[in-house]
Formats: C-alpha cells, sequence, structure tokens
C-alpha cells in the first residue's frame, strides 16, 4: 500500500485567523494548565468510544481514535472522591468533589477536607496502589471533525490523559496544550485526534494535531464554543457519571503524575488514517520537512487499495442525527 506522508506545520498555510491571534485563548490557558449532568457525551469507558445521550449508549465506534475540535473547557482541573472499591454494576455518587481543585464544592456530600491540596484523600496510596483517592478530571466540549454544526459533547478527561509523559507526537492533554501555544495556535482551530493509549490497561488518551479547520468551521466552531450547551458541558455535576444508580452514599481510586513539556520529532509511522471530513476541499502535499526547529504533529493520507464502504463512513453522523429527533 502506498502512504503519502502530509506533515502539519503550525507555520505554514496559516489561515488568517490564525494570524489574527495575538494572545492565547481562554481555551488554550485552560487546558495547557492554567487556571443536572449534560446529556451528550463521548464516554471512554472500557477503551472504546461511546456516544452517550440521556445516559444511553447510542453507539460504540470500532476506531481506537476519534477526531474532534475542542470548542472549550473548563479553566481549571477539577476533583472527584469516591469512597470504596469501584464496581461497574453498583455504581454511586460522589461523596466530595471540587470544581477548581483547590476547595471542595459546598455541595459535597461529605466534603473530606477544607483545603484539596491538605486533604488525606490527596495523597499517594490513598487509592489503590500508589495511586490517590481523589480523581482529577478535565471536562472539555467538542464537536465531530465530520460534523462541526453538529452537536457540542462532553469529553471528561482523566488524569492518566492530562498529565504525564509524551510518546513522540503523541502527547497528554496538558502537553498538546501547551504545543499549541507554543506554536502561537489554539485548540480550536485544528483538529485534534483522540487515540487511546493501547499499552494501557485502564483508558488512556494521547491527543495529536492533524489539520486546521477552514475558515467556514472555524465561524461555527467560535459559535459552538459560546454555546449554552459548551457551557454546561465543561460544568461540573455529579450526576452526569456513567451508570450512576443511586444518591450519594459511596466511592473509589485515582493518580496524578506531573505535567512534562514537549520534547523532540517523532519519525512518522505509515498507516495513520486520514480525518474524516465533510465538505472539505483537500490540500495540496506540502514537503516533508528534514530537520524541523519544533516538533510537528503530522496528517498522514493513505491512498486506499480498495474502495471505501460509504455505509461505514456515515454510521457515526447517522447516529449523531438521531439525538435531535
Amino acid at each position: 500500500m502506498n502512504t503519502n506522508v502530509i506533515q502539519f506545520n503550525p507555520k505554514a498555510n496559516v489561515p488568517d485567523f490564525v494570524k489574527n491571534r495575538t494572545a492565547p485563548s481562554e481555551l488554550s490557558t485552560a487546558l495547557a494548565g492554567g487556571a443536572g449532568g449534560y446529556g451528550k457525551r463521548v464516554s471512554i469507558k472500557g477503551g472504546v468510544f461511546r456516544l452517550i445521550s440521556g445516559g444511553k449508549e447510542l453507539a460504540a465506534i470500532d476506531e481506537r481514535y476519534l477526531d474532534v475540535v475542542i470548542v472549550a473547557a473548563a479553566p481549571k482541573i477539577s476533583r472527584i472522591f469516591y469512597e470504596g472499591t469501584f464496581d461497574e454494576d453498583h455504581i454511586v455518587a460522589p461523596l466530595c468533589w471540587s470544581q477548581d481543585g483547590d476547595k471542595p464544592d459546598p455541595k459535597a456530600t461529605k466534603q473530606q477536607c477544607n483545603d484539596c491540596a491538605s486533604c488525606p484523600q490527596n495523597i499517594a496510596g490513598s487509592g489503590t496502589g500508589e495511586t490517590k483517592a481523589c480523581r482529577y478530571q478535565k471536562r472539555m466540549a467538542v464537536v465531530l471533525a465530520n460534523d462541526i454544526a453538529g452537536d457540542v459533547l462532553q469529553v471528561v478527561v482523566p488524569a492518566k490523559s492530562i498529565f504525564g509523559k509524551e510518546e513522540g507526537d503523541n502527547r497528554p492533554l496538558q502537553a498538546y496544550a501547551q504545543w499549541l501555544a507554543a506554536n502561537n495556535v489554539d485548540p480550536n482551530q485544528v483538529i485534534t485526534r483522540m487515540r487511546f493509549d493501547t499499552k494501557e490497561a485502564s483508558p488512556k488518551l494521547f491527543f495529536k494535531a492533524m489539520d486546521y479547520v477552514s475558515d467556514e468551521e472555524y465561524a461555527q466552531v467560535l459559535q459552538a464554543g459560546k454555546s449554552a450547551d459548551a457551557l454546561a458541558a465543561v460544568t461540573m455535576t455529579v450526576a452526569q457519571r456513567d451508570g450512576v444508580k443511586e444518591t450519594p452514599t459511596s466511592n473509589a481510586e485515582f493518580e496524578s503524575p506531573k505535567p512534562q513539556a514537549p520534547k523532540a520529532e517523532p519519525k512518522v509511522e505509515a498507516g495513520e488514517p486520514p480525518v474524516k471530513r465533510r465538505g472539505r476541499p483537500a490540500k495540496a502535499e506540502a514537503p516533508v520537512q528534514t530537520e524541523p526547529p519544533i516538533d510537528e504533529p503530522v496528517v498522514r493520507r493513505t491512498a486506499p487499495e480498495a474502495p471505501v464502504d460509504a455505509s461505514k463512513e456515515n454510521a457515526l453522523k447517522d447516529v449523531v442525527g438521531k439525538w435531535n429527533r
């Protein structure tokens, strides 16, 4: 199979809306670590991307990746504490949680401490093994790359996917946002590929820039980021956990490694699937740089040997389309 490699270079073919960026946006700062539940979301339960609406699973996506545009994010990393051992068949609401990761929410059923930093549930070993019992989470609002004008979906990113080491051009969320900011690009200006780390037993995501959005798409992204749906998606509400069956009485464990700075450019692996888009003209191929000055995520466009199954291509859009019926 012949593979044509195109690098996404944040310094080349820059759209006007990116050139006009004078300072990091609130979204960029939120993702980079600055500073009743939402019904439609993407769950990563079991290491599978699942489309959830109203607490019900509508579809499980076969691919190990999902292309999205991040339109909004909570300004700070939240925390949540579940007491006891996790039981998938007996999930309960948390005892304590924090919107800003600094102080427990006044509505928390049983606050564990007045200050999150000095909380006994924030000590390594308070959870399973050397993990912390109080879990870090980051809430994002996204739209699907092949349905940018469609529904705003919530993604709750766990601690392992926020912090930690990058692997080649696959980065945890915070390192990814910092890399974009270093290249004067905001997260809502590019298509982001969320991909599972297949070496991990529990769900862990890496994030990778694939392409700029178009001028028309960027206008839609800005509108989505200011919507009530986006606000609801990034606001923490304890009733939105998948499968919650009881009122707050009981809980589980987590972890919190430190963020890492971006490193040297990785080598491109062949066979990376292209971004699935709607109504987007193909761009001319850019030459591959041999010694780029910065680490650059890549886009791989593969010339298929067999016709693409159109029914599979449209399956995700068909599912999303049913949500508003």
